[in-house]
């Protein structure tokens, strides 16, 4: 796996990055060497804030952190992405039958019972044409954190959200 390693706010250091790639050394068996893993090192006022994601064909493991140690952070980045691949390992599987970018026979079996993901409420709407600020707009009106509209701009079907920082996201779709 091949790791690339940012920073914002914040130029991690020689002995940083290496430590981040030894770890990331560890999700390798996991992995084909194809797939790259992107980490994010922020500096906050309260510390550090680690953002890790791989993502490989299908599926994306991403994993946020944090700490007062960025070194901290590195190691309970890598616990929680070993455990989201553990805990989803017999999906993944199914899902990924016969892909060779994906090992799973490495990974620890998780320890609770496998849950059946249900789906317990269902909603249809008519997707409106709109722009982005009209999106927030109506979104904020309903009193909900994300809203799905048709961008007129794009001619796409977009998502705005509110993030925890309250400033707003968009998701764009492609296919």
């Amino acid at each position: 796996m091949k790791t690339n390693i940012t920073g914002k706010h914040y130029s991690p250091s020689d002995k940083l990055k290496e430590t981040i790639e030894k770890k990331f050394e560890k999700l390798d068996k996991y992995f084909s060497n194809e797939i790259t893993g992107n980490v994010m090192v922020i500096k906050e006022k309260s510390g550090y804030k680690l953002e890790a994601t791989i993502n490989t064909k299908g599926t994306i493991f991403r994993a946020e952190v944090k700490e007062d140690d960025p070194y901290d952070a590195v190691d309970r980045v890598i616990d929680k992405l070993s455990n989201q691949m553990s805990k989803f390992k017999t999906k993944l599987q199914r899902k990924h039958k016969g892909q060779k970018d994906l090992s799973f026979a490495g990974l620890p079996e998780f320890e609770e019972e496998e849950e059946d993901i249900q789906v317990v409420k269902k909603k249809k709407f008519e997707l409106t044409p709109m722009t982005i600020e009209e999106a927030i707009l109506q979104m904020e009106m309903l009193e909900h954190s994300f809203f799905v509209f048709l961008n007129m701009e794009t001619d796409s079907v977009n998502v705005v959200y509110k993030r925890a920082d309250k400033d707003y996201g968009l998701l764009e779709t492609t296919y």
